[in-house]
């Protein structure tokens, strides 16, 4: 054993402290700059999303075989943000076999807006950004771009008006 190190104390250099002392500074530091940005990344996950309502567009009767384009407004929390007065919306609403089928008008191929016998076809919904069809129940139609069928929303009577509630994803198609 050389003399240096019989002379060497027992316990921690001030070389390991000084490290390990300037590291938990920086860490406790680092930490504080990264909190308030992973809590705003995180945050609108970590928050139970606000159910969309059910909104009422009309009295039943006013709805039939063919498709009727009805306009609401639903109240939606976006994260922390809610637009006063709800967020404007749309439908096709019609009537199959007793049946009230509320379709969304948003094409499943690139999100543009279907409208009903738009570009010369007759008893379809059309897409005008990419020629899309979709039949009156609103299924994709083989050959044409859509990949699946349009979407529905949830529906209920009560009193004998129609409401209209969240949307839900069709699977399936041609």
């Amino acid at each position: 054993m050389s003399e240096k190190e019989s002379q060497r104390k027992p316990g921690m250099s001030r070389r390991r402290f000084l490290t390990y002392t300037i590291a938990s500074t920086g860490g406790f530091l680092a930490s504080g700059v990264l909190y308030p940005m992973i809590r705003f990344a995180v945050d609108p996950l970590l928050q139970k999303g606000t159910e969309t309502e059910f909104e009422d567009v009309g009295p039943v009767e006013e709805f039939g075989k063919e498709p009727k384009k009805v306009e609401f407004f639903i109240k939606r929390k976006d994260g922390w943000y809610q637009k006063e007065g709800g967020e404007k919306a749309t439908a096709w609403v019609l009537k199959i076999g007793g049946e009230i089928l509320a379709l969304s008008p948003i094409c499943k191929h690139l999100g543009c807006t279907v409208k009903w016998e738009g570009g010369g076809f007759q008893n379809q919904f059309y897409c005008p950004c990419h020629g899309g069809l979709y039949t009156k129940d609103g299924i994709n139609v083989p050959g044409t771009p859509p990949n699946a069928p349009l979407d529905t929303y949830e529906t209920k009577v009560e009193g004998g008006r129609l409401l209209l509630g969240p949307i839900k994803q069709r699977g399936g198609g041609a």
